[in-house]
């Protein structure tokens, strides 16, 4: 995989990290929605596909569920915050995704930044951009404005990009597809949502581990 450009390269300026934290919240679903999609996964040693649902429940939590052709590569995981609270298999899980935050970004929600966070920002018409540094994490998202909306994440360890997304909206507020790379592995994560429902209602159960 060829090496990306940083994401952002324009100036930004300290914002309020109260005003990063609401710009975060709205890119909530404003109900508990189970997103149903196809993906693709690629890295250097093997190529994966299958479907999956995400259920959100706002404010904080994920869960997130996938199975391979006939069944095969099965797993599932719950998150909470910036968190896997488990993951069944959980070598699977990590392989498909790395970073929960980008996980998040690719399901179209942006995660408010750490408490203590450097926050920056900056207003490039039709673009929105923020940045939250937290030690060595530092996390841009941009988004913009138009149809479709496009929301782009990138994060960064030390320096060094980990990975970055793309996600696209159809009509309303969720995301139509989106796509996660992550250069140091040379591995790709597409994902194409082909549901949205917004009617589900979420039992306990479904936080529990599958067995």
């Amino acid at each position: 995989m060829h090496e990306l450009a940083p994401l952002v390269a324009v100036a930004l300026a300290p914002r309020d990290p109260g005003e990063a934290r609401a710009w975060a919240g709205g890119s909530l679903p404003s109900r508990d929605t189970a997103i149903r999609f196809r993906f693709s996964y690629e890295d250097h040693s093997r190529r994966w596909a299958g479907r999956g649902t995400a259920r959100i429940a706002p404010p904080d939590s994920l869960r997130f569920d996938y199975t391979g052709p006939l069944g095969l590569g099965a797993g599932a995981a719950v998150v909470v915050g910036d968190s896997a609270v488990w993951a069944d298999p959980e070598q699977n899980f990590r392989a498909l995704v790395p970073a929960v935050r980008m996980l998040w970004a690719a399901l179209g929600v942006v995660r408010p930044p750490d408490t203590g966070a450097v926050v920056l920002a900056a207003e490039v018409s039709p673009r929105t951009i923020w940045r939250f540094i937290s030690g060595g994490d530092t996390l841009d998202y941009v988004a913009t404005a138009g149809s479709p909306r496009v929301l782009e994440a990138e994060w960064r360890h030390d320096g060094e990009m980990y990975a970055r997304s793309r996600t696209t909206f159809g009509v309303g507020a969720a995301p139509s597809e989106a796509e996660v790379l992550f250069p140091e592995a040379s591995a790709r994560f597409d994902l194409s949502v082909v549901g949205v429902d917004t009617t589900v209602v979420f039992g306990p159960a479904m936080w529990r581990r599958r067995r």
